[in-house]
């Protein structure tokens, strides 16, 4: 019993490391080569958890055996196109130009059901909307639609903005992130200062506290609804 309990405790922490070399890619944006070898960690992990009379390091192995392959098929795609193709293949037009490619349809075994299935999902109910539409190496598909029914953005009308950058994290259930704080270039002093001007003097009581590129501090609190300060 404690053998097992050991054994799955330490597979465990090795398969999650091994996830983690192999990158941070979803599960809907791998690879068929990645995704074979998840599969393959997965069903060797198992078998020395459930079989005792299995050798341990038998199961280790062979997952670190894994891990490195992957690596090296990733740095091999990474440097060569030529064998990117041949592990991972080539997108594939389905629609270009408008128009719908009947026999690359039928060379990938995808019927007009799928196709009209999956540009819906991409938020495209009438095929006549698209310009191109791709089947990517991952098997996810990526929708060009015609110029006259893309959304109308700032440059369209001649617009400028602002760029706007990702609000930095400074307070996370009550403690203060200090490396933030340098990033933001601002000091413990200001932000209590800030957070006195809110009526806060518990940090402790904020859940979560963030600043933005114009220096507005949006602060929730624990049990509380949110208080910003512009």
């Amino acid at each position: 019993m404690i053998t097992i309990f050991i054994r799955t405790m330490i597979l465990y922490i090795l398969v999650v490391a091994a996830i983690r070399l192999m990158g941070k890619a979803e599960l809907s944006e791998l690879q068929p080569y990645e995704l074979v070898i998840i599969i393959m960690i997965s069903e060797l992990a198992s078998l020395p958890m459930a079989t005792v009379e299995m050798p341990f390091v038998n199961g280790v192995v062979a997952i670190s055996t894994l891990v490195f392959l992957q690596i090296v098929i990733s740095f091999i795609t990474l440097k060569s196109e030529k064998a990117r193709a041949i592990i991972c293949g080539k997108p594939s037009i389905l629609i270009e130009n408008g128009k719908i490619l009947e026999n690359e349809l039928k060379e990938l075994r995808i019927n007009i059901n799928d196709l009209i299935e999956q540009l819906r999902i991409k938020d495209f109910a009438n095929i006549d909307d698209v310009e191109f539409a791709i089947l990517e190496t991952n098997g996810d598909l990526s929708v060009i639609p015609k110029s006259s029914k893309r959304p109308l953005t700032p440059s369209d009308m001649n617009i400028s903005i602002t760029q706007e950058d990702l609000p930095i994290s400074l307070i996370i259930d009550g403690k203060i992130n200090q490396q933030n704080l340098n990033r933001a270039s601002i000091d413990f002093n200001w932000l209590n200062t800030e957070l006195k001007k809110k009526g806060i003097n518990d940090i402790s009581k904020i859940l979560y506290a963030s600043i933005d590129n114009s220096n507005n501090l949006s602060i929730h609190l624990k049990n509380a609804k949110k208080e910003k300060k512009k």
